[in-house]
């Protein structure tokens, strides 16, 4: 079993509980969601795996997990990248941001989801029990797709990649 920490609105923590019981009621919880970029200034997309308790075979972020109690963040994005992508690179958190979606399956993200950039050339070895396949692809299509198809990605990811494309562009990055 794996525990999730869960937070207060100011991401203070109250507690911990078991992943799919915090799911199950809609527990605000610690997450973060991992933005990795190319030198070609593409975003890596992962597929989520269909065996996923939810957004089973949705497109997403690099990355997406939750800390362990007892884990600082900063670890958890690094082991969590390695762990379902197959490598690491360096990362900077950009922004937070909290949401609350529903899913059919009677499960419920409510997250405060921590956000980081990274920039990574080589070689992506997804683990098939996270992700059942990966793409690097252009913002500007990225963005077009979202907007034709919302239904292949995951609801985090909608709300996030706005955000992240504003922080890029507002701080010249050009990635």
């Amino acid at each position: 079993m794996v525990d999730v920490i869960l937070v207060d609105e100011n991401d203070n923590e109250i507690g911990v509980e078991e992943k799919i019981k915090a799911h199950e009621d809609g527990k605000l919880h610690r997450a973060f969601s991992i933005f990795i970029f190319n030198s070609n200034g593409e975003m890596l997309l992962q597929q989520r795996a269909k065996n996923k308790y939810h957004s089973g075979g949705l497109w997403t972020n690099a990355c997406c997990s939750h800390p362990r109690p007892n884990e600082k963040i900063e670890d958890a994005v690094h082991s969590r990248l390695m762990e379902e992508m197959g490598f690491d690179t360096e990362l900077k958190e950009v922004f937070s941001f909290i949401y609350n979606a529903k899913f059919d399956n009677g499960l419920t993200e409510h997250e405060l989801d921590h956000v980081f950039i990274g920039r990574y050339n080589g070689e992506v070895k997804p683990n098939p029990e996270e992700a059942d396949d990966y793409k690097w692809v252009k913002i500007e299509w990225l963005e077009n797709d979202v907007k034709l198809h919302p239904d292949k990605y995951t609801v985090w990811f909608k709300i996030a990649l706005p955000k992240v494309i504003k922080h890029l562009k507002d701080n010249s990055k050009n990635i």
